[in-house]
C-alpha cells in the first residue's frame, strides 16, 4: 500500500497517509478541517540490497605502502617535514 504526504493548505501541516491507490485523496487537515494538498514526488524510494555497492564493490583500493614516507618529498630526500 503506497504512502501518500499531503499538506494543509490553511495551517501548513503535513503528515503521510498509508492508502490504496484507488481512494481518493483524503481532502481535509486532521488538525484544523481545512483544505489539503497532496505532494508531488514522494513515496517512491529506493532500496538497495546486496553487498554494499560503492563501498565493496566499485571503490577503489587504498594502496597499502609498507614503510613508505606519506609525504611525496620526502622520497626524494626531502627532511622539510621533519623539521618542526
Amino acid at each position: 500500500m503506497p504512502t501518500y504526504d499531503y499538506e494543509c493548505t490553511h495551517c501548513g501541516h503535513t503528515f503521510e497517509a498509508s492508502q490504496k491507490m484507488t481512494e481518493r485523496p483524503l481532502s481535509k487537515c486532521p488538525k484544523c478541517s481545512n483544505k489539503l494538498k497532496r505532494l508531488i514526488g514522494s513515496g517512491g524510494g529506493i532500496i538497495f540490497k546486496g553487498s554494499g555497492f560503492y563501498a565493496t564493490d566499485y571503490r577503489k583500493k587504498p594502496k597499502e605502502e609498507k614503510g613508505a614516507p606519506s609525504c611525496p618529498g620526502q622520497q626524494k630526500g626531502c627532511k622539510g617535514c621533519d623539521k618542526k
